[in-house]
């Protein structure tokens, strides 16, 4: 449960943690549609695997810049293998048409198998890198500032954006407090003969089941405890709210901002143009 870094803040004083938060959570929107951007045809998949590396790259950067450590990354892949080998198996048992890798017995492992499961691979590592910064780099206060910064224009018809915003930045916040709780209930129960790894399908249950209920109360427990301090100190949602530190635009954000448009407009220019890179690479060279 350690290997999670999603939702922890690690305090530093790097230019991308000095970034507006509602600069912070506008790229990572562009970032998330590139992401889903379709850039291949069908002869040209590979244009796919082009674009979200020189993504990579570029979230490669901003990692280092902000000094979030690759490690932290690799850590969240140990959840994501048994994912990956369920859609494998999934993209595997789907009828696939086309040429084939290899004949394994009677199994045969399409192409078309292999690029689906990485396909959806890598655009899940995509976007857990950019939560990770995110969240990494920006604390739940300022996340919850950008958040209903965002929402102010719902207010119009009424919506407590407010009220949505804290739900958001709790929940965030909340998920590593979580993690941390479960992982002491689990060596808790294991030192109590509690085994999670091996026996029959029936003690996996009760083992499970030992492991929710206590999690489930201390969750309960925790947002109690939560609502009466907050309550104790004079929280009112509805009140009319000052902020101690107010969010001011900067010469270093408008310089983020532009260069988030630019690389933005840059990949859907390639999507909407369908432009081989390979060939505009080759055909410069040359």
């Amino acid at each position: 449960m350690n290997n999670i870094s999603i939702g922890r803040y690690i305090p530093y004083n790097s230019k991308i943690h000095r970034l507006d938060p509602r600069l912070k959570l506008f790229a990572m929107v562009l970032f998330m549609v590139m992401i889903f951007l379709r850039f291949g045809g069908t002869d040209t998949n590979y244009m796919d695997f082009i674009i979200y590396g020189i993504i990579a790259i570029v979230i490669l950067i901003i990692m280092a810049i902000s000094h979030v450590k690759l490690s932290m990354l690799f850590k969240q892949l140990k959840s994501l293998w048994f994912l990956v080998l369920i859609l494998f198996i999934f993209n595997l048992i789907m009828p696939n048409d086309g040429p084939y890798f290899l004949i394994f017995n009677t199994i045969k492992i399409y192409h078309k198998a292999i690029y689906d499961t990485a396909y959806i691979f890598i655009r899940l590592l995509l976007m857990i890198s950019l939560t990770m910064i995110l969240t990494s780099t920006t604390t739940p206060l300022d996340l919850t500032y950008a958040i209903e910064w965002y929402l102010l224009p719902f207010k119009i018809i009424k919506v407590p954006t407010h009220e949505i915003a804290m739900t958001i930045s709790i929940a965030l916040r909340f998920i590593p407090t979580l993690l941390d709780e479960t992982d002491r209930i689990m060596k808790a129960q294991a030192s109590r003969g509690v085994d999670f790894q091996n026996g029959k399908f029936k003690e996996k249950v009760r083992a499970i089941i030992s492991l929710i209920v206590p999690l489930l109360v201390s969750a309960f427990q925790r947002s109690e405890e939560l609502a009466n301090a907050m309550e104790a100190r004079g929280y009112n949602p509805g009140a009319k709210r000052t902020r101690y530190r107010v969010l001011k635009w900067k010469l270093l954000d408008t310089f983020a901002l532009i260069l988030s448009l630019a690389f933005f407009g840059l990949i859907l220019y390639i999507c909407i143009a369908k432009i081989d890179l390979v060939v505009l690479i080759t055909s410069i060279v040359g």
